[in-house]
């Protein structure tokens, strides 16, 4: 049985490790600070809608390099936004499933909580989707999670055991609760942001205010 937990203990530790590769900070200008997760290796960076500013945003990657970041798209209904960097070869997170996620399972969410860079927190999924009686979702979906996130984790991804991206953290509803978006959510912003990519700079589309 020891050897069990050190095995997955192990395991867990190297497939936050992988993930972490793919964390940047942003920093938006006017004082404020979230996370980021890299998405595609060209520079294509989401985070969330309320952690982004107009103008002055930059993006620390994990070797420690900040660059210039340019607004793509964002919407606030769902809060999430879209930036690029001017950078390739960037390490890309692992998209994973959030439609068959069950109460129980094990979840962990990065970010940089009070500026401490990468800082983890780990707990087990409550629930997920629209319908949480003591939460006022507004009908959004969400992955609803017993840890302890804080300030700085927004932005930041929510893993499941195997290190796949299955949430883009986004609020706590008290000390030990975490809210975040689920990865289907995002992939449909994702697919939303490719068909309307012929425009060369943020403009409307149907979920996607700018």
């Amino acid at each position: 049985m020891n050897n069990f937990i050190l095995q997955l203990n192990d395991d867990l530790a190297a497939n936050v490790e992988h993930a972490r590769r793919s964390l940047v900070e942003i920093r938006n200008g006017h004082g404020g600070a979230g996370a980021g997760i890299i998405v595609r290796s060209d520079g294509l960076i989401i985070t969330n809608a309320h952690v982004i500013g107009r103008r002055g945003l930059r993006a620390t990657l994990p070797d420690g390099q900040t660059l210039p970041a340019r607004l793509i798209a964002y919407d606030r209904e769902h809060d999430l936004a879209a930036l690029a960097v001017d950078a390739t070869n960037l390490p890309a997170i692992e998209l994973g499933d959030s439609k068959n996620l069950q109460p129980g399972q094990w979840v962990m969410s990065v970010g940089h909580p009070w500026g401490v860079a990468g800082a983890v927190t780990a707990g087990i999924v409550i629930g997920s989707g629209a319908e949480f009686p003591e939460f006022n979702t507004g009908g959004r979906e969400f992955i609803v999670a017993s840890l302890h996130m804080r300030p700085g984790h927004s932005g930041g991804p929510m893993l499941n055991s195997e290190g796949k991206l299955i949430g883009v953290n986004t609020m706590i509803n008290g000390p030990d609760v975490g809210m975040a978006i689920p990865v289907h959510v995002l992939k449909a912003f994702l697919k939303e942001l490719g068909d309307v990519q012929a425009a060369r700079q943020p403009q409307h589309a149907e979920s996607m205010m700018v």
